[in-house]
């Protein structure tokens, strides 16, 4: 609590239309000023005002950064979708093996075991942000070690007519 000599206190309250609450009780010539009511009722009042603005700041951010959360997340679920689809079709496929550099047959079949593995165990949901089963074909097809003269007319598009999907 700070203390004030009355006369200057008092001037002041009149000079602005205030009068001294009953609680300013002068004693010995000066005024009791309760600070801590103040600054108790001034937090308050800034409570009741900044919460709900907080909480729409919040939401604003959530509702801004929540699609770039999901793609972020549906992208790191489809790259392990088909990492696990081609590790499976790698161990499948006859004369496949992981870190080899496969030839045009056998890099055709690794995508048609990866697709066929991906249409009968992963969820819908997945494949549909993948793409698709060609979308997973082209996915497995990027990440495999293929020789230098495969391409996706001679590698890809076969892999896709063995497991009966049209080529796009």
């Amino acid at each position: 609590m700070s203390r004030f000599s009355a006369a200057p206190a008092l001037a002041g309250a009149l000079s602005i239309g205030l009068a001294a609450p009953p609680a300013l009780a002068a004693a010995g010539g000066a005024v009791v000023l309760p600070w801590g009511d103040w600054i108790v009722g001034f937090a308050t009042t800034a409570q009741a005002v900044l919460t709900p603005l907080l909480v729409a700041l919040a939401t604003g951010l959530i509702a801004r950064f929540a699609p770039l959360l999901g793609y972020v997340l549906s992208k790191s679920v489809v790259e392990g979708m088909v990492r696990r689809v081609t590790n499976y079709a790698l161990n499948a496929v006859a004369g496949a093996a992981k870190g080899q550099v496969l030839t045009v047959p056998v890099g055709s079949a690794v995508i048609a075991a990866a697709v066929q593995r991906a249409s009968d165990q992963v969820p819908g949901f997945v494949v549909k942000a993948a793409g698709g089963l060609p979308g997973i074909a082209e996915k497995v097809f990027r990440r495999l070690a293929l020789e230098d003269r495969a391409t996706a007319a001679n590698t890809l598009a076969p892999a896709l007519a063995a497991a009966g999907l049209a080529a796009r």
